[in-house]
């Protein structure tokens, strides 16, 4: 996973160079110096993650985020190219763990942003990677889910989610089915086979990242 991790952060940070600072991204409200801005202090700001757990220090993260955003972008852009290696979730024992999903989501964020966009075709280790992470989200974020949910990447393998009842069944290639459990389903290729309304319920469910 570090060698799919090393790939996908070198190519979102040159993909952060052609599209500009000002390009669409798939995260709400976001433009790519926003997300660029976002992927630095995760890596390099570790006291406003508490933000996301403290609604007090929202504002500190809030304002930093603005902070590094400002900054020069091609500066942005070699930050995130470049991690410290003493991040806690950059470092070289870690970060198969902690940013396999996160660059591979954010690379896709700026890329099915862009007019024309198509999946790409992932080498298949790339792809079991993928799918092993997916496999463990899916379980974490659909248990709760109102159906007897089954979760299919055809060559990979399946599980299963969800609280029982009305089978659905979700198919998709690994990037695909990681894509869609982030939260991100409007914009994946993927097959849902069941009732039309647990479907729907689906496909606009917030499943976030």
């Amino acid at each position: 996973m570090s060698r799919f991790v090393r790939s996908e952060r070198r190519k979102l940070a040159d993909l952060f160079s052609t599209v500009g600072p000002e390009a669409p991204t798939m995260c709400d409200g976001w433009v790519a110096r926003d997300l660029a801005a976002h992927l630095v202090i995760r890596e390099r700001r570790p006291d406003t993650s508490l933000g996301m757990f403290i609604p007090p220090l929202r504002s500190h993260a809030r304002n930093t985020l603005r902070s590094f955003a400002a900054r020069p972008y091609p500066d942005l852009v070699e930050l995130v190219r470049n991690p410290p290696l003493w991040s806690p979730v950059s470092n070289p024992l870690v970060e198969g763990m902690t940013n396999g999903l996160e660059f591979f989501v954010h690379h896709e964020d700026v890329r099915r942003a862009q007019p024309g966009w198509q999946p790409r075709d992932l080498p298949k280790e790339d792809q079991a990677a993928l799918w092993k992470t997916a496999s463990l989200i899916a379980r974490l974020r659909l248990r709760k889910f109102p159906a007897a949910l089954l979760v299919q990447a055809p060559g990979f393998g399946e599980v299963t989610a969800g609280t029982g009842g009305e089978r659905l069944r979700l198919v998709g290639a690994p990037g695909e089915l990681a894509y869609f459990l982030s939260g991100r389903q409007r914009a994946t290729r993927v097959q849902i086979d069941g009732p039309p309304a647990l479907a729907d319920r689906l496909r606009t469910s917030p499943l976030k990242i």
